[in-house]
């Protein structure tokens, strides 16, 4: 990375005293782009969190989020000159973790993903937000179990999309991200985007339709 110097934005004696938590992304990168261990710091306390709930949701393996986590906030730092500041870094941000979680698929299929939310999550809004809903609040046990029961059967036909489209399955119903956000975290056209989701459901009808009969 850069040297230690300020950014031409801040003077070195006003950089020094920022209190970063109040600082917008933007103005916390530039600081993290010449050099500043704690505005690193910061980036990855106000995201380590989500990027871990979005390549959770893809590997469902508490152990291998953290490594692949930890891999992509390294690839952010190693990168961390070439983010452009036009775009959202959050958005940079969670293209990256996605791109590391895809890899890691395509390196090894692995057979679920999460339908309980991640194991993160502190609140039950955080909860609700990370999972797949399969169910109602008025189900008899035999309700529930069936519903346990499709819920397994739907964990099954996403692992089974190629890696792409799982992404942009989950970004899209579980994440409720829209499409236009999509393509922006996945550096895919709008088009690629909205044809992976198409095909996407079409696959998973079609791995479904049994539990119709």
């Amino acid at each position: 990375m850069p040297g230690s110097e300020s950014t031409g934005k801040f003077p070195p004696s006003v950089s020094a005293l920022l209190d970063l938590s109040n600082l917008p992304d933007a103005d916390v990168v530039a600081l993290a782009q010449r050099g500043r261990e704690d505005a690193f710091r910061e980036l990855v306390r106000r995201y380590e969190r989500p990027v871990f709930s979005l390549i959770f949701r893809m590997v469902r393996d508490t152990a291998t989020t953290e490594d692949l986590a930890q891999d992509a906030f390294i690839k952010v730092l190693n990168h961390l000159d070439k983010y452009r500041p036009e775009f959202k870094f959050s958005s940079w941000l969670f293209k990256i973790a996605n791109n590391v979680a895809i890899d890691f698929l395509r390196r090894r299929q692995l057979d679920t993903v999460s339908m309980d939310g991640s194991p993160h999550a502190q609140t039950a809004a955080d909860v609700e937000a990370t999972s797949f809903d399969v169910s109602s609040q008025d189900e008899s046990p035999l309700d529930r179990m069936e519903a346990k029961e499709l819920g397994s059967a739907i964990e099954r036909a996403i692992a089974q999309l190629r890696p792409e489209y799982r992404s942009c399955i989950l970004l899209r119903h579980v994440e409720g991200r829209s499409y236009e956000e999509i393509a922006a975290t996945l550096d895919l056209p709008l088009g690629t985007v909205k044809t992976y989701i198409h095909r996407a459901r079409h696959q998973l009808r079609d791995a479904l339709e049994h539990l119709r009969e």
